[in-house]
């Protein structure tokens, strides 16, 4: 009875009807706001869910993390070695150096002439006179030998004219210049120090190429390791994938655990290199420092801060990365539901 009523309602009043159906279904609608709400909160969730997986087997994981803090923290070594060498040769200004030694008969009046012509001329930057005096009180500073330099009586030690070329990368006008002093009358000898620079540099560019292939080498091995690594969470989550892609989930979808993944453990290890690193570099302070004032210096080794930390965590990130990716693009597409 009430059906018939309703049927007859409805035949009464198509426009109502017809106003009933319409609302039936509705066709929704998502806006961008609400899309990147969705995908930025997806990224936090696994990213959660990345350090969580990554804690839950801390075994695993850290012998994981601290492979690739060993293949961090060598170059890393090297890198702050060189840094602290050219800080303990930072006195040094890198500039040859003309040692003029002088005759001892020669005067006072007539060195300080020679010194006042070479100050005038255009080819030197600087003339700097050393008495006979001064340098022994020097010799016997840096020799520690002061009480044999006393039995000898006489001073043995010249006075010298340091000099510094104004053009100090010309070696034919050094080596000019370094014969025009040698035809002077008041000079007995001179020193072109100029090996021991072109050695240091040397050193140094050899050091930072070494150090420089040693890390791309490193950083290879450590995008091996984090492949090697998601490979094998991609085996053990094999079931998952395939579940997601028969409902319909995307391959960035797929890929988006194992990225964090991959950074995960590269955050991690490039952590323990750093403290690798500091834990280094407190173990050699004493002795170093030791050393360096039995030399008369008050040289410090320089320890890692807050940039190293940053620049190795940003680093192995990035590397853990490259290598989970690299893993996600040969091993997920090999898994298709059938």
């Amino acid at each position: 009875m009430k059906y018939s009523q309703a049927k007859v309602r409805r035949q009464s009043n198509p426009a109502a009807d017809k106003r009933a159906r319409s609302t039936g279904a509705v066709i929704a609608r998502t806006g961008f706001a609400d899309r990147s709400h969705s995908w930025l909160g997806h990224h936090r969730e696994v990213a959660a869910d990345s350090v969580r997986r990554f804690f839950a087997t801390p075994m695993a994981s850290v012998m994981t993390a601290l492979v690739i803090a060993i293949a961090l923290a060598l170059p890393a070594a090297l890198q702050l070695g060189l840094l602290n060498f050219q800080r303990a040769v930072a006195g040094w200004d890198g500039q040859p150096q003309i040692s003029v030694f002088l005759h001892k008969e020669a005067t006072d009046t007539a060195v300080s002439a020679l010194a006042e012509r070479l100050r005038s001329d255009s080819a030197i930057a600087e003339v700097t006179y050393v008495s006979p005096e001064d340098a022994l009180a020097e010799f016997e500073q840096a020799s520690g030998l002061g009480d044999v330099l006393v039995g000898l009586g006489a001073n043995p030690l010249p006075a010298v004219l340091l000099l510094r070329p104004r053009d100090a990368k010309n070696g034919e006008k050094l080596q000019q210049l370094v014969e025009s002093l040698r035809a002077q009358a008041l000079t007995d000898s001179v020193v072109l120090d100029l090996a021991w620079v072109q050695r240091l540099a040397q050193l140094t560019e050899l050091g930072q190429r070494f150090s420089a292939g040693l890390a791309l080498l490193l950083a290879l091995g450590v995008v091996l390791v984090v492949i090697n690594t998601i490979r094998l969470h991609i085996e053990s989550r094999r079931e998952e994938i395939l579940v997601v892609k028969l409902v319909g989930g995307t391959n960035a979808f797929v890929r988006r655990p194992f990225l964090y993944s991959g950074i995960c453990y590269g955050l991690f290890g490039g952590f323990l290199a750093w403290v690798l690193l500091a834990s280094g570099v407190a173990m050699l302070s004493g002795p170093i420092e030791a050393l360096s004032s039995s030399y008369g210096s008050s040289f410090e080794l320089s320890s890692p801060g807050a940039r190293y930390l940053l620049q190795l965590s940003l680093g192995a990130s990035l590397l853990g990365l490259l290598g989970a990716w690299l893993a996600v693009a040969r091993h997920t597409h090999e898994i298709e539901p059938r």
